[in-house]
């Protein structure tokens, strides 16, 4: 007799981290629909991104965010899976069509977290120490507050990390508090840095799921679990990326808040070096438009020169 389709298909990456967000994801689907957690599979999928993690190249020079989301969408629109479990930070601003994010779960820690074996603080690593990261933005941000520091490659999982900070590779690193605590390390943060000074990366902190546009019993299931107040932030954050995405590739972060439904939007552009930073800021209630309203309020104070030194980049 031949088994009953699965009531979902979820498709992840198959890092630790990937794997506990779509587990997350199964169990929330699970109980908002009445359904047992073995009736939705989860099926892993080996994108780019993870396939490069032994290179020491930071995203933006292997190829960008799509990287970690291209072999899901395609599997998504070749029929193999329903739903497409991100990182919101790794998706595309553009996203393919026939693919849409119809939902985004809870958001968690937006902050950024320090990490060292040796030191308690970015402040007390010593005169021209090692800091690894492969992000060109928590490089420039790090850069910025400690222009004497050495940056290193520093790509892998956040056990690969944790680990290449044991052996000596780099004397410290920053890896997102949200991944920490969704693998149950957030006791492994030395520090939490301030987000006002290191801004996040837009949508850090959100798992967004993605289905086939033309998908609506698919839609409607995971739009049972959707978080206005994230969808709100997350959906400001990438309109503001996709106006700077079309101008620039300098490092970017954004800071949300929404209180009593008007939403604060921070942005903000950095030279690679650290050296240069550009910040906006609004406040309204359209998050499309506050989104569209502060990148195009970075490039305008950056001007087309300062930003033409990155395009070709």
């Amino acid at each position: 007799m031949q088994s009953p389709a699965p009531f979902a298909r979820i498709g992840t990456r198959g890092s630790p981290l990937a794997l506990a967000q779509a587990r997350l994801l199964r169990r929330l689907l699970g109980a908002a629909h009445g359904v047992a957690e073995d009736d939705i599979a989860i099926e892993v999928i080996s994108t780019g991104g993870d396939r490069s993690q032994a290179s020491n190249a930071s995203l933006t020079e292997i190829g960008g965010k799509g990287l970690f989301t291209k072999e899901i969408d395609e599997a998504m629109l070749a029929g193999r899976i329903d739903i497409g479990v991100h990182s919101s930070k790794d998706v595309a601003t553009r996203l393919p069509e026939g693919i849409m994010l119809a939902a985004f779960l809870e958001r968690e820690d937006v902050r950024d977290a320090f990490m060292s074996v040796k030191v308690q603080s970015l402040d007390h690593l010593a005169e021209r120490a090692r800091f690894g990261t492969s992000s060109i933005r928590r490089a420039a941000q790090v850069l910025r507050v400690r222009p004497d520091l050495e940056i290193v490659p520093f790509r892998g999982n956040v056990g690969t990390r944790l680990q290449k900070l044991l052996d000596g590779v780099a004397d410290a690193t920053m890896l997102a508090m949200a991944g920490l605590n969704r693998l149950g390390e957030g006791h492994r943060a030395t520090a939490l840095l301030d987000p006002e000074i290191f801004m996040p990366a837009p949508a850090q902190g959100a798992i967004g799921l993605a289905v086939r546009s033309d998908d609506a019993r698919m839609a409607g299931l995971v739009e049972a679990l959707d978080h206005a107040p994230t969808h709100t932030t997350i959906t400001a954050e990438r309109a503001m990326l996709a106006v700077l995405d079309g101008s620039c590739r300098t490092p970017v972060g954004a800071l949300s808040r929404l209180d009593n439904g008007s939403l604060t939007l921070k942005g903000q552009i950095l030279s690679l070096d650290g050296k240069t930073a550009f910040d906006s800021a609004a406040t309204g209630t359209d998050p499309e438009s506050l989104g569209r309203q502060v990148g195009e309020d970075l490039i305008a104070q950056a001007g087309t020169e300062w930003l033409a030194q990155w395009a070709s980049l």
